[in-house]
């Protein structure tokens, strides 16, 4: 069971967000305390042990950032949850493990408890990198990003959630243009919201009609669309074809 801490001055904010996990997650993270600014989070910093933060980013006395800052002792896994996306950048450079959007949605919880469960239980891998940098504009910043580091990118409306080894972060652009900026020969669309790193996939399993199930190394279940059957088959290697056993 992870111990949590959710930060925010909003009271219906954090409401909603302990009523969400209490149904997305049950017993694996248990809520200890709830914190409406940066001195408050700090006091209880002293006292309690947090393995997750849920961290607001504007915040009376502060920021989410200040906060990690000022932290003493082990540092706790940290998941923004922010109204603006501007912030997401800077969340990643920081080793977040996820950068929420509100309003957070079940499905989209449901995500990043599997990410802290995942990195609770299993110890970080680490690949050589791949020397192939993306520059990815944000606002006045701009994040590096090794290619070799991207798991899977996923399309939510204008939004793209990008999950690397260090973390997840919310970036905007449409999914059509993010493809054109990686080595077609490393990633493949599987889905029209999809982009998975083919070497990333440690699992194929055929569900009939033209998709297949796909186990990322980071945990990560995707389901392939039909009109990518083809590539699919052709790109991952030994995909079995329709109704062939796996």
């Amino acid at each position: 069971m992870l111990t949590a801490v959710i930060v925010d001055d909003e009271p219906l904010a954090r409401q909603r967000l302990r009523r969400l996990l209490g149904k997305v997650a049950g017993p694996v993270i248990h809520v200890v305390a709830e914190c409406t600014d940066v001195d408050e989070l700090m006091r209880l910093a002293q006292r309690t042990q947090v393995d997750v933060l849920f961290l607001d980013i504007e915040l009376p006395g502060g920021n989410g950032f200040t906060a990690l800052r000022r932290w003493n002792g082990p540092p706790p896994r940290v998941v923004f949850v922010s109204a603006y996306d501007q912030h997401g950048v800077r969340a990643f450079e920081d080793r977040a493990v996820d950068y929420l959007l509100k309003p957070v949605s079940a499905e989209r919880l449901r995500d990043t408890v599997s990410r802290l469960t995942t990195q609770s239980d299993t110890p970080p891998r680490t690949t050589p990198a791949s020397g192939r940098m993306l520059s990815l504009q944000l606002g006045r910043r701009t994040l590096r990003v090794d290619e070799a580091d991207i798991q899977v990118v996923r399309a939510q409306g204008n939004y793209l959630d990008i999950e690397t080894k260090l973390g997840t972060f919310t970036y905007r652009r449409p999914l059509g243009e993010f493809i054109q900026a990686l080595d077609a020969r490393a990633f493949l669309r599987v889905h029209r919201s999809s982009v998975v790193r083919i070497a990333a996939v440690a699992e194929i399993l055929t569900l009939g009609s033209g998709r297949y199930r796909l186990t990322l190394d980071c945990g990560r279940v995707i389901v392939t669309g039909r009109g990518y059957r083809s590539d699919v088959q052709q790109r991952l290697a030994n995909t079995p074809a329709d109704g062939a056993s796996t």
